[in-house]
């Protein structure tokens, strides 16, 4: 099941990082997206950067490298894509609530490879 999980998060974050530079190019995006998502993070670097560390973040789950890494870098973005879908655009609120939980199921099933840090 956590190998179901891992596929899932990273075929969503590499889509997502994927939909984000079409957008970047001026391209139409291929999935939904959140438009004030989208004029909030503009066309400069800041939406390069975000959708770069998602693509990079997707692959790295998807070949499962480096995941526990992976899932603490994850975590601050779902977050805050969390938090923006609740205060800013419930449109794309469930899927934010999937991220939520797929993010932390994964977090908790490699909670020992966290110990150093909380310890």
């Amino acid at each position: 099941m956590v190998r179901i999980f891992e596929i899932v998060l990273g075929i969503i974050f590499l889509g997502a990082g994927i939909n984000g530079y079409l957008v970047l190019f001026g391209y139409d995006p291929i999935f939904p997206t959140s438009s004030e998502a989208m004029e909030f993070l503009g066309t400069g670097y800041l939406l390069a950067m975000e959708k770069g560390v998602e693509i990079i973040c997707g692959i790295l789950l998807l070949i499962r490298r480096f995941v526990p890494l992976v899932l603490l870098i994850l975590a601050s973005i779902v977050v805050n894509i969390f938090a923006f879908h609740i205060f800013v655009d419930p449109s794309l609120l469930i899927l934010a609530i999937v991220l939520v939980i797929l993010e932390g199921t994964l977090l908790w099933n490699y909670r020992e490879n966290y110990k150093g840090l909380l310890g």
